[in-house]
């Protein structure tokens, strides 16, 4: 056994902000809170001390989980070695200046500080561009040096690589990313690899079953007597295959930790350095491999205040090393699983909803319509606010009876171009403003049966054609591409979409 140092080992999200590669997460406060009990946020602080002690210093929280900002915050006033990193998660609809500083200075005043090591953001709905908006609103809160970082959180692939070519200056999002769910280990790396942004992963130990305790045990059903994250992986643990798969993916991690041993600081395999426990758990297995991962900065484990610690185990984690067969079994015991559906952050979109309740009842309330609609003459129109609508006298998109007819789109949107020059990005802009408009109407994208795609001259048709393929290949409307000259040079792409709803 190699020896490793017993140092934490630590990340660079961006300039100024460093992180323990092990964070602790402070979800659980949400889920101790649930039957109407608040914690004493100095007891709850208090508890939290033995974590900055060891050097797991760095604390993830949101604004939806309970108190757990206030006992952060309480915290750092007594110590400055701790980083806070916290999340935004409104409600969908319309953003404002007004609701984005209200959220930032609510941070601010919980948390107790002047400025947010990093803020994450979560965008529930693509086709409401108002999750732009607040990223732009943020990053203007960012330039005043009320926040230092801007992160995303459950944010796809495709829209982390968008909002960073509008000039939001993403350094981070925060995914689901374990043994069992490995969607970000695809494109989300690929473009966190060409972006500079790490990820965070959470999930990692899917909510405490990838550990010993659930071992060779009966599935356990999906209901109040476990706690809100495990009847969320549970779900996973459905996707992935059943309990049976999942057993078997326990059994081979299992097997490496037999293998290994952590090593003290001197190099003696046999002293454990003041460690709990000499052997290397399935968890520990379980979150190695993650951490193990090129563009995985830290990965989220979480904590119960005042309850058991998880701390000697934690840092059991920078004292062993995967071996190169190891890596190899794990991988064999994963491909044995059946991929999570879908890109980072769906499971928050689109069936299946891999939530503690199986919907979104815990989250929001409604979606309101993206745009607003008018009716007269027999058809409902809606419009998106562009100058050229209103100057040249067209609606984006009008519905009469079952058929919904939308305008030549483009990525322009409030006064700013969104994808950069990158004419992948914009199409899928495009295609989100079209979603937009169609569910405005009460269609989506799945009643589309014709899309006209116009690129620019000069601009490269294949990225074009490949964007319009991932988001239709499972509708395939008939399609017309063509070359012809935008209304504006920094617009690459136009469609038009005709949908008829069933």
């Amino acid at each position: 056994m190699p020896t490793l140092p017993m140092e934490v080992e630590r990340a660079s999200l961006g300039p100024g902000l460093e992180v323990s590669r092990v964070l602790t997460g402070l979800w659980q406060v949400a889920d101790q809170e649930r039957g109407g009990r608040t914690l004493d946020p100095e007891a709850a602080s208090r508890a939290l001390e033995p974590y900055a002690d060891a050097g797991l210093a760095s604390f993830d929280m949101a604004d939806h989980y309970g108190s757990a900002e206030i006992i952060a915050g309480r915290l750092a006033k007594r110590r400055r070695d701790v980083q806070l990193l916290t999340k935004w998660v409104p409600e969908p609809g319309p953003a404002s200046p007004e609701t984005a500083a209200a959220a930032v200075d609510r941070a601010l005043t919980r948390l107790g500080t002047d400025r947010i090591d990093l803020l994450q953001f979560h965008p529930w709905s693509y086709a409401d561009p108002s999750w732009l908006d607040n990223l732009f609103l943020l990053a203007e809160h960012q330039a005043a040096g009320r926040i230092l970082h801007l992160g995303l959180t459950n944010c796809d692939a495709v829209h982390l690589d968008m909002a960073i070519r509008s000039g939001v200056p993403i350094v981070s999002n925060q995914v689901c990313f374990s043994l069992v769910d490995r969607r970000a280990a695809g494109t989300m790396s690929q473009v966190c690899r060409e972006h500079g942004v790490k990820l965070l992963a959470y999930g990692t130990l899917a909510g405490g079953l990838l550990s010993d305790r659930w071992l060779g045990c009966a599935e356990p059903a999906i209901d109040e007597s476990l706690t809100w994250s495990q009847m969320k992986y549970r779900r996973f643990v459905d996707q992935a295959g059943g309990w049976e798969r999942f057993q078997a993916l326990l059994g081979t991690a299992r097997r490496i930790a037999d293998r290994l041993d952590v090593a003290d600081p001197e190099g003696d395999p046999n002293v454990t350095s003041g460690l709990a426990e000499k052997n290397v758990s399935i968890a520990n297995v379980a979150c190695r491999y993650v951490l193990d991962q090129r563009e995985v900065a830290g990965i989220i484990v979480g904590a119960r205040p005042g309850e058991r610690t998880h701390i000697e185990e934690n840092l059991r984690l920078f004292r062993f090393a995967l071996d190169a067969q190891a890596r190899r079994e794990l991988e064999a015991a994963c491909e044995a699983l059946h991929p999570i559906p879908g890109d980072c952050g769906d499971e928050y979109r689109r069936p299946p909803f891999l939530t503690a309740s199986g919907d979104l009842s815990h989250h929001v309330t409604h979606f309101p319509a993206p745009w607003p609609v008018t009716a007269g003459g027999g058809a409902a129109r809606v419009s998106t606010g562009t100058p050229w609508e209103a100057l040249a006298g067209y609606s984006r998109a009008v519905r009469k009876g079952d058929r919904i007819h939308v305008s030549g789109t483009t990525s322009s949107h409030a006064g700013r171009v969104i994808g950069g020059r990158d004419p992948a990005a914009q199409t899928h802009f495009v295609i989100d403003k079209i979603d937009g408009a169609l569910q405005s109407l009460g269609g989506s994208l799945e009643d589309v049966v014709r899309t006209r795609i116009f690129i620019r001259d000069g601009v490269e048709w294949e990225p074009v054609a490949r964007a319009h393929g991932l988001r239709f290949a499972h509708i395939r409307p008939a399609n017309t591409l063509v070359r012809a000259n935008t209304v504006d040079d920094d617009l690459l792409v136009e469609i038009e979409a005709d949908a008829e709803l069933s």
